[in-house]
């Protein structure tokens, strides 16, 4: 299957802009695609960093998750920070990878307000993943980052 790639943002619906009717039959129903980016994590030294995506500049996060498939297994402890390559924790901090599971970064109450608009500029997102204790031997997982290109909330 092949790939298609343009430059956005995409939207979709058939009502770009609306009569001044509030009967509901001529309002607006344009709306904005969700887009999807994701990298793979795999342990490493303590402070390992990965390059999971670059969103586009005003693109709002919705959610960031980390679908861990191999628990992470240093000896103390196990997590990971996402950040904008300059702030390691802008986005979440001290996401769990010691078990198999979905850890969602965007509970992360502290860090919602980096989410709502990345700014004027593109923005990478860029895990790295902290350990202690004995170093780690095994651990792998994906994370996604889920936007809305070009959508300018600020």
């Amino acid at each position: 299957m092949a790939n298609t790639t343009f430059s956005g943002p995409v939207k979709a619906g058939t009502i770009k802009d609306t009569t001044g009717s509030t009967v509901g039959t001529d309002v607006a129903n344009v709306g904005s695609v969700v887009m999807t980016q994701a990298a793979n994590v795999v342990f490493g030294d303590d402070g390992t960093t990965t390059t999971i995506a670059t969103l586009p500049a005003n693109s709002q996060i919705i959610e960031i998750y980390v679908d861990v498939t191999t628990a992470f297994d240093a000896g103390t402890t196990n997590t990971l920070d996402l950040g904008d390559g300059s702030t390691a924790d802008q986005f979440a901090d001290a996401l769990a990878l010691g078990s198999v599971a979905r850890v969602l970064a965007t509970s992360d109450v502290s860090q919602i307000t980096n989410l709502i608009d990345i700014g004027a500029s593109d923005v990478q997102v860029v895990a790295t993943y902290n350990q202690t204790g004995t170093a780690a031997t095994a651990g792998a997982a994906t994370v996604t980052v889920v936007y809305v290109q070009n959508n300018n909330l600020s």
